[in-house]
């Protein structure tokens, strides 16, 4: 008789572990799991030194520093116009802890929650572990467009949450207005709490500003907001991360934390407070340079003969393989491009559960310059290589 949990049991790696493995075997360069490359900022580094050296290095509090708690309600009303108290905060280490406390407080046994696909891998399981049952609404490409209709008939008697992930991973898309408002709807109507995963909210491009599900009319008290100190400083290794929400919400959520991680280390906690507090002059380079980043990645792989599609915010591009005449599916050609090519990326049809496209593939664009040109120059090879493979149902159309 087995003694595991069955969804962990028959659990496979994480397309991004294996991906990472397969990298690492074969010398690729990784644009697969996202991560950015570039120097750490040395303020952010010095405050959590300074914090280290000068501030306690015992327990914080569960819910997390007050300073940091205000921080985050500060940061909130700069950037995006919303007014957050610390009672509506919980800081948890990363965003992925924020999203599984949320769930398990907020799902209950039988309980059905909405998931827009692709979604990022930690979602179902997490919802299934709780006892609850992931309902797909699969978004498709080039725009990954939602649809109220499709919404709508997701939507059952046991549906308690919808889990939004805005900007979208992997496909760097940003929910419109209109967009908003039609989930808001279905959540009014139908009585129900979005878990708002945001973590891509401050790594966005093209002059437009993060709009949250939180603001939109009657969501304040039905909005679980997650955010992330990695995304936002490109320090991804920190793991800090909060969740907002209303009193009530907050501190159920929380009461759950507790018995995931308890706390985040303080020193990082006094980084961050201190981080963003910083004016938004301090953040415009580092956008600039991920910007930077993501126009040099997609003129090469234009160029090369890729089809890119739009990527408004995160660190992402994709790639249309059948756009491109590549006549394999996105698994393939990633495996076969990290072996032949050295070029590591993710299949975004690992990012679905049932049917979904099979011919996206997912490109981390936080690299240098220099690793970028020659990730073009190998995928450029890797194209022409297929394009002689001529007529094995493996080369171009």
């Amino acid at each position: 008789m087995t003694r595991l949990n069955p969804i962990y049991e028959a659990m496979e790696p994480t397309i991004f572990e294996y991906m990472s493995g397969l990298a690492i075997a074969h010398d690729a360069i990784n644009l697969g799991q996202g991560f950015p490359d570039e120097a750490q900022s040395p303020d952010m580094i010095e405050a959590a030194a300074r914090a280290m050296r000068e501030k306690s290095n015992q327990y914080p509090p569960a819910f997390g520093l007050p300073e940091l708690r205000d921080a985050i309600g500060r940061f909130y009303g700069r950037r995006q116009g919303l007014r957050i108290a610390r009672d509506q905060v919980v800081v948890t280490s990363g965003a992925t802890e924020a999203l599984a406390a949320s769930i398990l407080a907020l799902v209950r046994p039988g309980d059905e929650v909405i998931l827009f696909q692709p979604a990022y891998d930690s979602y179902a399981p997490m919802i299934r572990r709780a006892g609850g049952m992931p309902v797909s609404v699969h978004l498709s490409p080039p725009d990954w467009g939602y649809d109220a209709v499709a919404l709508d008939r997701a939507v059952t008697p046991r549906t308690r949450l919808i889990l939004l992930n805005d900007p979208l991973n992997p496909a760097g898309k940003v929910a419109s207005g209109p967009e908003l408002a039609l989930i808001a709807a279905a959540c009014r109507r139908n009585d129900l709490v979005a878990i708002c995963d945001e973590v891509w909210e401050d790594v966005r491009f093209d002059g437009v500003s993060h709009r949250s599900l939180w603001s939109m009319p009657g969501m304040e008290d039905r909005t679980v907001k997650i955010g992330s100190a990695g995304k936002i400083f490109g320090l991804t290794g920190w793991k800090t991360g909060w969740l907002c929400a209303s009193p009530d919400l907050a501190r159920t959520i929380g009461r759950a934390h507790q018995f995931l991680t308890f706390t985040t280390p303080p020193a990082l906690q006094w980084a961050v407070a201190e981080g963003l507090d910083r004016p938004d002059s301090w953040f415009a380079p580092q956008r600039a340079a991920w910007a930077a980043s993501r126009e040099r990645l997609a003129r090469g792989l234009t160029d090369a003969g890729f089809a890119v599609l739009p990527s408004a915010a995160t660190w992402f591009l994709c790639i249309d393989l059948a756009a491109s005449g590549i006549a394999t599916d996105d698994r393939s050609f990633s495996e076969r491009a990290v072996r032949e090519a050295g070029v590591a990326s993710i299949p975004v049809s690992a990012l679905f559960e049932g049917e979904g496209p099979r011919h996206i593939v997912r490109l981390c664009f936080a690299k240098d310059a220099a690793i970028l040109d020659e990730a073009v120059e190998r995928l450029a090879r890797f194209r022409d290589g297929l394009a002689a493979e001529g007529a094995d149902g493996a080369g171009l159309r």
